[in-house]
Formats: C-alpha cells, structure tokens, sequence
C-alpha cells in the first residue's frame, strides 16, 4: 500500500531573478514499510525533495498526497497538525531542545498532540528504551554523545508513531561506529515495526542497507533501484 504520491513536482527558487530549477518534474510512489534512500551529488534536489513530502517546504507546482490527504490544499494550520500527526523527522544537527533532557525531548511532541503528561512520559521512556538509551532519559543533549542524541531524535521521530520518518543526512555528524549501530537500529526498527524510513544521503553505508535506491540527477529521477 502507498503511503506517499508525488505527482509531477517541481521548485524552482529565485523565479523573479535567476530561476534556480531544483525539482523537474518528479513523480514517485513510496510504500508502507519501504527503507529507501535518496542520493545523487550535491545540488541534485535531494533535501528539497524530503522537504516537500515533509511538507517544510511548498512546491511550485505539483502535488504531495499522504495517505490520499492532498497536503499542500490544506491550510497552514491543518498542514502543521497533519505533519504533527503523520511525519517523523530525524535530521542532520539532531535538532534537540538544549534545555530540556531526553525524555522530556521525546515526550515534547506527545504534549503538543494534547496527550497526558502521565502518558507522554510513559510513551517516551518505552521509546528510549527501545533506542538503548534507558539509562539516559534524564540527560540533557550537551551530556550525550552524538550517536545518543542521533538515537533520541529517532525516539522522537517515532514518538507519535507517524505515517513515515524522514531522516536528512541523519549519519552525516556521527563517527563511523555511531553511525553503523544507528542504522543497524533504524533498521531493525523497520524489520519489527514496520516502520516507513526515506532517507536522503551521501553515505554508502545507508546505501548499502537500503531496500530501494532512488538517484536524484538535475532535479529528476536518474534511476530507481530496488534490491
């Protein structure tokens, strides 16, 4: 089953000056349960793609449907929830709040869906413990390493068990060992849960634990692999 439709996408930045052609054209279809990976070389449209199924960005014209929720007809509002609802995101810098601890960033996003203290805490320590950190909940990030606080923004991520997660450059700060035990967890993650992951990368190893292979070039699809 589908989860994601992109149809005939394109972003085109500076239009009143020098038209920067980001996206060309780009239809795809993602399934429920997919570990795929996005790549091609630097300006090839891959954070712009990820950004527009996560609805952070507009397309020019095109058309992005979650789960046959047409998302960029909904108005601003709407699509803050139904990101909030529907799409986990782990990106490059980790994105944590510095003031607050592990637990209470996982738990963050449960408060804003309106959801009991008591159960946010609940939700969040089970999703720590399931990324290894159960010893850590009440670490802030400054008192985690870089593969911890990866693994805290995947919790997160999963917090509000979305539709699907999108991870930008999610090993692109992390040593080599970090790195790898973070991907063999997201995708366990994948094997156990089911859980939906798109990444978009430069790292081989994603590559190489990727069930599908998407090869951005010049804005439009360059190749489709799957494995």
């Amino acid at each position: 089953m589908a989860v994601i439709h992109v149809r005939d996408i394109t972003k085109i930045y500076n239009k009143d000056k020098v038209p920067v052609h980001a996206l060309n054209g780009i239809d795809l279809e993602i399934q429920k349960g997919e570990f795929s990976a996005i790549v091609g070389p630097s300006g090839s449209g891959k954070t712009t793609l990820l950004n527009i199924i996560g609805g952070l960005d507009e397309p020019s014209s095109g058309k992005v449907f979650i789960e046959g929720t047409d998302m960029f007809a909904l108005k601003e509002r709407k699509l803050i929830d139904f990101r909030l609802h529907h799409i986990g995101f782990v990106f490059q810098a980790y994105n944590l709040i510095p003031v607050l601890t592990a637990l209470e960033n996982v738990s963050f996003i449960l408060q804003m869906q309106g959801l009991p203290t008591k159960e946010c805490r609940k939700r969040g320590t089970e999703l720590l413990h399931q990324v290894g950190l159960e010893d850590k909940i009440h670490k802030r990030p400054s008192e985690l390493s870089g593969g911890q606080q990866q693994r805290v923004a995947v919790a997160r991520a999963l917090a509000s068990k979305p539709t699907f997660v999108l991870a930008d450059e999610p090993t692109a700060n992390l040593d080599s060992k970090s790195a790898t035990d973070l991907l063999n967890l997201m995708l366990k993650l994948n094997e156990t849960e089911q859980t939906t992951f798109i990444f978009s990368t430069h790292d081989q190893r994603v590559v190489e634990r990727a069930k599908r292979v998407l090869t951005l070039v010049d804005g439009v699809i360059d190749s489709d692999e799957q494995k």
